[in-house]
Parts: structure tokens; C-alpha cells; sequence
């Protein structure tokens, strides 16, 4: 008895150590999938739900498992490489490619930036404030938190705002609904080849796996200083915040589908359906929702213009590090800085069309992600970078299916934008 008490008190033991090492290593993993529902993810998801019911709702399942394996290979390539991925690609593929990637990456998250704040914006009006009032207000914290913090500071942070996510979840649980019907929903595809629902799916798709998302994760976990040997806990960290995000995008359209499309009110914004969810689902639950747009577009406005620095940085080869001073490292400071200037005044200005500015940011998004992808697989599959730690063969098969049908995807949303 003795014996069999000291052997499961080494499993508890054993357990409660590995438990408390991947709670030290996660971050990355979950803090990119999380940001991704940010103010232009959760009107996508709001938008989704409101027009369309529970039809599109099962494609989370797909895009789950798409997200857990292109962020798997990033976390590879991090932790086996110590590099990050624009650092990567300019060794491997040179400065002139780099630059120009560059170019259209930066455009493409000054215009996912303006969309943060727009949310900002958008989400303190339901409380009453002025943008004038909140987005000044916004950008100061987000620059503070980042500038004079250092890697674990900015992580905890970022881990806690991952946290105040559960506001949709607990929404949509408010709302009492037939969780027999959603269940079959989730697992019946349905989509009619409308424009309009068609549409709908790719912006689902392309809201979820996005080109900064790929660069950020990568740059994050060098940042973070994890090796080769702690690569078992990276992809864990990945699958769960690849799960976590889309059961959170899951609640969104649930929320919107059981609420406002099944009482034909049409909606155009998340700041909308918010405001629309107080009579049908009680004034707790529309303010949740209007919170949880605060967070989320505070935490991506944060991690946007972070990803941008890291990003550019490293492909150019200046120093990028959250644990640098200002004065170490001025071009990757500085960079962040202006993203936020840049962001936070353009939504100031009167008559700005943010609508354009959205629409082409996810167009560019859409034009840039086969290019990222394409590099990341060949990246993945050099001996000379990771060793042993290249695709199997049949992981190069789910790999290059998954990236063929993103491309695929990619050149539906630009043509259909184009038209």
C-alpha cells in the first residue's frame, strides 16, 4: 500500500511540474490566436451570425484545424531556428524580396491598426465616451504598456486580456439557446453559392489566419527565448490557443444567429449587434459584448503595430526585443510608436473612409498570405535551417493541401473584392 501511495504521489509530482513548466512557457501560441478576434474578426463573426443564422458556423471546425498547422510550423521554426520568420526569409530568399514583402506587410497593418482603434472607438460610444476622448486615451496605454514594460510584463498583460474573452462566452449563455440545434449545425456543412454567403466564408477564413499573425508568433517566441528542447510546450501552446480562439468566434456568431437573425434585424458593425443585443438578450449581455470589443481592440491595437516592429526589424537587421531599453533599440521603438501615432490619428480625422481603408486592408491581407505561406513551407523543409526537425512526409501533404486551399481562397477574396 505504502509502495502504491509513494508511485502515485510521483505521478502527482510529476504531473504538477509538467503542468507548472508549459504554464512558464505558454504565451505566444495563445496571445497570437486570441489577438486575431479583434474588432474586424468579431463584426465578421457578429456579421456571419446576424445575416446568416447558424449556416457558416461549422466552418470553424476546418479553420481550427488550418490555424493549428500553420501556426505549428511557425513555432517550429522558432524555436529551432531562434530566428524570426522575415529574418528567415531574408537569408534564404535575399533583401530584395524581403524589402518589398515589407512594403505591402506594412501598408496591410497600418490598415488593420486604423481598424483597432476604430473599435476603440466604436465600442466606448455604447459607454458614452467621444472617440476624441477614447482613442487619445487608448493609444497612451498602449504605448506605455509596451515601451516602458519588458518581454514577461508585456506577455502577462497580454495573457490577462486573453482572459476577459470569456465576456462572449458567458453572453452567450445568457441568451438560453437550443443547444441541440447549434450542435448539428457545427457539424452539417451547408453553403449556398450565393455572393453574398460566399463571401461571408472566405472573410471567416481570412479573419482567422491573417499574414502578421505568421511573423509575430515566430518573433514572439525568440523573444520569449524558447530552445528546440522546449518545443513540445510551444505546440501545445499552440493547439490550445488555436482551439481557444474559435470556441470564442464560435460564441460571437452563436450569440448574433440566436438574437438578432432570428428576429430579422440587420446589423452592419459589431457596435450594432452589440446595441441591438439589449432588448433581446437583456442589457448584461450587450454590455459584455460591447466590453469585450474594448478589450479585443485594445489588445490588438497593441499587438499590430508590435508584430509590425518586430517584423520590419528583423528583416532589415536592427535589434527587436521588448527586453531592450528605447535607446537599444530606437528603430524597433520607434517603429511601434509611429504605427500607434499613425493609427490613433487618421481615425481622428473627419470624413476618414474608414470603410475603404478596412476594405483594402483585408484585400492586401488576402494578396500577401499565399506569398507567406509559400515561404514558410519551404523554410520548413530546409535540413540546412531545422535539422531534424523538417515536414514528415505526410505532414508536407496536409501542409501543402491546407496552404493550396488558403491560396485558393486568398485569390477568391481579392477577385471578389476587385469585381
Amino acid at each position: 500500500m505504502e509502495k502504491l501511495k509513494a508511485h502515485w504521489g510521483k505521478l502527482w509530482h510529476a504531473g504538477l511540474l509538467k503542468a507548472g513548466l508549459f504554464f512558464a512557457l505558454i504565451g505566444p501560441g495563445v496571445i497570437t490566436s486570441n489577438v486575431d478576434n479583434d474588432a474586424g474578426g468579431i463584426t465578421t463573426y457578429s456579421l456571419a451570425g446576424a445575416h446568416y443564422g447558424l449556416s457558416l458556423i461549422w466552418i470553424l471546425i476546418p479553420v481550427t484545424v488550418a490555424l493549428v498547422i500553420i501556426q505549428e510550423i511557425c513555432a517550429r521554426m522558432g524555436v529551432v531556428s531562434g530566428k524570426g520568420l522575415s529574418d528567415l526569409i531574408r537569408e534564404r530568399f535575399g533583401a530584395k524580396i524581403t524589402f518589398y514583402l515589407m512594403i505591402i506587410l506594412l501598408f496591410a497593418n497600418l490598415g488593420n491598426t486604423l481598424c483597432e482603434f476604430a473599435g476603440i472607438a466604436a465600442s466606448m460610444e455604447i459607454f458614452g465616451i467621444s472617440k476624441y476622448i477614447s482613442v487619445p486615451a487608448g493609444a497612451v496605454f498602449v504605448w506605455w504598456l509596451v515601451v516602458k514594460g519588458n518581454y514577461k510584463s508585456v506577455e502577462k498583460a497580454f495573457l490577462v486580456a486573453c482572459l476577459f474573452y470569456l465576456s462572449y462566452i458567458i453572453s452567450g449563455f445568457l441568451v438560453n439557446p437550443d443547444w441541440r440545434a447549434i450542435g448539428i449545425a457545427s457539424v452539417s456543412p451547408r453553403l449556398h453559392f450565393d455572393s453574398g454567403m460566399l463571401t461571408m466564408a472566405i472573410g471567416i477564413i481570412g479573419t482567422t489566419i491573417a499574414p502578421w499573425m505568421q511573423f509575430y508568433l515566430q518573433s514572439s517566441i525568440v523573444d520569449k527565448g524558447l530552445k528546440a528542447e522546449s518545443y513540445k510546450y510551444a505546440r501545445m501552446d499552440v493547439v490550445f490557443g488555436s482551439i481557444t480562439v474559435n470556441v470564442v468566434a464560435f460564441f460571437i456568431i452563436m450569440l448574433c444567429a440566436v438574437t438578432l437573425f432570428q428576429n430579422g434585424l440587420n446589423v452592419e458593425t459589431a457596435k450594432d449587434a452589440a446595441l441591438a443585443l439589449a432588448p433581446l438578450a437583456g442589457s448584461y449581455a450587450s454590455l459584455l459584448f460591447a466590453f469585450g470589443l474594448l478589450n479585443a481592440s485594445l489588445f490588438a491595437a497593441s499587438i499590430l503595430p508590435l508584430s509590425t516592429a518586430y517584423t520590419v526589424c528583423e528583416a532589415f537587421g536592427w535589434e527587436a526585443s521588448l527586453n531592450s531599453k528605447f535607446t537599444e533599440a530606437p528603430q524597433f521603438y520607434g517603429l511601434y510608436s509611429l504605427m500607434i501615432f499613425l493609427g490613433a490619428g487618421i481615425i481622428l480625422l473627419p470624413d476618414i473612409p474608414l470603410i475603404k481603408i478596412m476594405y483594402y486592408s483585408q484585400v492586401i491581407n488576402g494578396i500577401l498570405l499565399p506569398f507567406v505561406l509559400i515561404f514558410m513551407l519551404l523554410l520548413i523543409n530546409d535540413r540546412r535551417i531545422m535539422g531534424d526537425y523538417v515536414n514528415g512526409r505526410l505532414m508536407n501533404i496536409i501542409s501543402w493541401i491546407t496552404v493550396v486551399v488558403l491560396i485558393g481562397l486568398s485569390v477568391t477574396m481579392v477577385a471578389s473584392a476587385l469585381i
